[in-house]
């Protein structure tokens, strides 16, 4: 099997050497590849009969309108320059015409790219992470990076043009300095609380519990942060994704995020030409989206206003579950003996219901069982069985979970109108008249500015203020959202809704829930402690290793 059916002339082969990881073999990796290259490379290879490798020689390497040779160098590309940029351009159509001619929209999948987002407010990054499929976001820590810096002598929050060309420039402004200067002064006081309250032990590394306490205070205080704070991100995606996230970055009803898109698609056509072509503005596939995206939400938000301005919320739990499968038990099991047999499943149902309760409680304990550890992904019969969450919670919290990406989930607008969460550590170290008061002079700005700009008045709001989220996942999903927001380094804001989520399930499917064996259910004052001790003794292994 690991002979390739290609065979190449030693010339040929040391053309091919600098592109791929052998020459000889049927499994191999591209290298030194422009994204450009590798999309259309793949496309064209879905409808040939000849290996990649062949391919790439005759198709692109020797042939003159790919530019090939100059997109590459004459070699392998050391660095990106205007050349190249100028040969990606002059053999736009060449590849347009091959992804074009040889896929789908599946296509755009083939290309990739690392796009860094820096300087963008923490509401933005939201938006850019509901693009859930293609691709993987990793956003700057409230927890072990202060936000406490600031540039030019301003803190770092973002300038909401309308809000600076309105009324209400002072207002937003200093209610944003009022929340970092409320950060500030918070910082050192709520360390010294966390270390009088938890002191060290003399056997416990100083260093681990030193960076244990600076996260507990980060994140006890990261709840003032504005939603308007300045974050930065890093984002690695297909085409297809880029494409997506692109479109709906420019109809979105904001500025911010209209810019973010525009200038992520400025700087991806320089990678990823072909593939983000159609989020350019002109291009009739985006105004098509564009038109339909708007008639979309003019339509619902007409009925949502004639069918609900009457209602009033009620009082709500921090997580209610709204629905759930009472055949449960009967589709996980008979999803589990599916693939291991010949019989078609709703027949293979049917027989699992004719099974006693006992006999079903100790097939899935049994399998339940066989998880040695959270990374002991249970079955895949796991995801015929789905559960829906309403949730409130504060802001910081939604944002941890919120990064999950299979399960779908929406928000509702960020408001303060849904309360706020105090931590205790606050109170207790006499900081709570003045955290409430930061927090009620945030509500009166948020309302104020609401009148006007509705939209825009979310970026004073605090993280500290609840907002409400839904969340449909399956219960593998589920399992592995619980266990690893339940672990003791968690925040213990999120670490309580993991952990509500299980007891909900439990609640109404006891069995299935013996799955969820490693969701920790205890508190811990301290709970990066172990993880901060577990981290420095593999730094002083890899030391003692290196020496």
């Amino acid at each position: 099997m690991n002979t390739s059916n290609e065979v190449f002339t030693a010339e040929e082969q040391e053309i091919l050497s600098p592109y791929v990881t052998n020459t000889n073999r049927s499994v191999f990796v591209l290298t030194n590849l422009p994204e450009v290259i590798k999309g259309a490379l793949f496309s064209r290879y879905s409808r040939s009969t000849l290996g990649l490798r062949t391919l790439l020689l005759k198709d692109f390497i020797q042939k003159k309108e790919s530019k090939f040779n100059e997109i590459q160098g004459g070699g392998v590309q050391k660095k990106y320059s205007k050349n190249i940029e100028f040969a990606i351009e002059s053999a736009q159509n060449f590849y347009d015409r091959i992804l074009d001619g040889y896929g789908d929209d599946s296509i755009g999948e083939l290309g990739g790219a690392h796009l860094a987002l820096e300087n963008i407010s923490i509401m933005a990054t939201k938006t850019v992470e509901d693009a859930r499929i293609g691709g993987s976001p990793l956003e700057k820590s409230t927890r072990y990076v202060t936000f406490a810096d600031k540039i030019n002598g301003e803190y770092r929050f973002y300038q909401e043009p309308t809000l600076l060309n309105s009324a209400h420039r002072n207002l937003f402004l200093a209610t944003c300095r009022n929340l970092f200067d409320t950060y500030v002064r918070f910082t050192e006081p709520i360390r010294d609380h966390v270390r009088k309250r938890l002191p060290g032990d003399p056997e416990i590394s100083q260093a681990a519990y030193e960076r244990s306490v600076r996260a507990r205070g980060f994140d006890i205080i990261r709840g003032i942060l504005p939603a308007a704070t300045l974050t930065n991100m890093g984002v690695f995606g297909n085409g297809r994704f880029f494409e997506t996230l692109i479109s709906k970055l420019k109809v979105a009803p904001f500025r911010e995020m209209n810019d973010i898109g525009q200038v992520a698609f400025e700087e991806l056509t320089k990678v990823i030409p072909s593939f983000v072509r159609r989020a350019e503005t002109n291009h009739r596939h985006f105004q098509d989206y564009r038109n339909f995206d708007l008639a979309q939400k003019e339509f619902i938000r007409s009925v949502a206003n004639s069918q609900l301005s009457k209602l009033e919320a009620d009082k709500s739990e921090l997580v209610q579950l709204i629905d759930y499968d009472p055949e449960a038990e009967n589709k996980v099991i008979a999803a589990m003996l599916f693939p291991h047999s010949g019989i078609p499943l709703q027949q293979i149902r049917e027989s699992v219901r004719a099974m006693s309760d006992t006999e079903k409680t100790n097939l899935i304990k049994q399998a339940a069982d066989l998880r040695g550890h959270r990374r002991h992904k249970p079955d895949r019969s796991l995801e015929m069985v789905f559960y829906t969450f309403d949730i409130l919670g504060d802001y910081g919290m939604y944002r941890d979970l919120h990064r999950h990406r299979m399960l779908t989930q929406e928000r509702q607008p960020l408001s303060t109108r849904f309360g706020y969460d105090t931590p205790d550590e606050i109170g207790d170290a006499g900081l709570g008249q003045q955290y409430h008061e930061v927090m009620a002079r945030s509500a009166d700005a948020f309302e104020i500015i609401f009148k006007d700009y509705p939209l825009e008045a979310q970026y004073v709001v605090p993280m500290s203020y609840n907002i409400r989220w839904n969340v449909n996942i399956n219960l593998r999903a589920l399992i592995w959202l619980a266990e690893i927001r339940s672990t003791p380094q968690g925040h213990i804001g999120y670490r309580r809704i993991a952990q509500e989520m299980f007891r909900k399930v439990e609640k109404v499917h006891p069995t299935l829930a013996q799955y969820m064996k490693f969701v920790d259910l205890n508190e811990y004052p301290l709970g990066r402690l172990n993880a901060e001790q577990r981290q420095e003794k593999k730094q002083n292994a890899r030391k003692m290793t290196a020496t």
